[in-house]
């Protein structure tokens, strides 16, 4: 699954960049409609019955496109072809896997930002520098609040770990402790 969600998110990205199309407003739309997607029981029912033609369920899409307002053609229409190939249950995948394959081709690293209390704008904007800094790449940070790492961050790239939180340092120093 992870392949046909990955195969279809490059596609879309390919239409985004050959269409000089705005990829953030793009990304911000794709997250409205999975938001949309995710948050409504019957829309979901409506588009994953296999007994409801895709005609039908195009017209679900085309009044929510018209309700909304604004979304691009070519949104509009790759939401249409998800519905035909019946992967519209896929649209939250594809969406991250979308998201990924965009930050890649404009060199942005995403960075999870975790810490124990809300981060100020200069810290967001040290901590940012520091994993450019790091990683030689512009950053799309995403920050969340843990307060049981008692103080601190741990910031995620891919599958790398920096783990400089309070809770972190004190797991070190357990198992320095253990092993001496």
């Amino acid at each position: 699954m992870a392949e046909v969600s990955s195969r279809y998110a490059r596609a879309f990205v390919d239409i985004v960049f050959d269409s000089k199309l705005d990829a953030a407003l793009i990304a911000r739309q794709l997250d409205q409609f999975v938001e949309l997607f995710q948050g409504s029981e019957d829309l979901r029912r409506a588009w994953e019955n296999p007994a409801i033609s895709a005609d039908e369920k195009r017209k679900v899409l085309d009044s929510i496109v018209a309700r909304i307002g604004d979304v691009s053609r070519p949104l509009r229409n790759f939401l249409a072809v998800l519905i035909d190939h019946q992967r519209i249950v896929q649209l939250p995948q594809i969406v991250r896997q979308f998201e990924a394959e965009m930050n890649h081709r404009l060199g942005l690293v995403e960075a999870e930002v975790i810490s124990a209390r809300p981060l100020s704008d200069s810290e967001r904007q040290s901590l940012v520098a520091q994993v450019v800094q790091l990683t030689g790449r512009q950053v799309s940070a995403q920050y969340s609040t843990d307060a049981t790492l008692l103080g601190g961050a741990v910031v995620k790239l891919g599958s790398t770990v920096y783990d400089g939180s309070v809770r972190g340092q004190l797991q070190k120093i357990k198992q320095q402790l253990i092993a001496e």
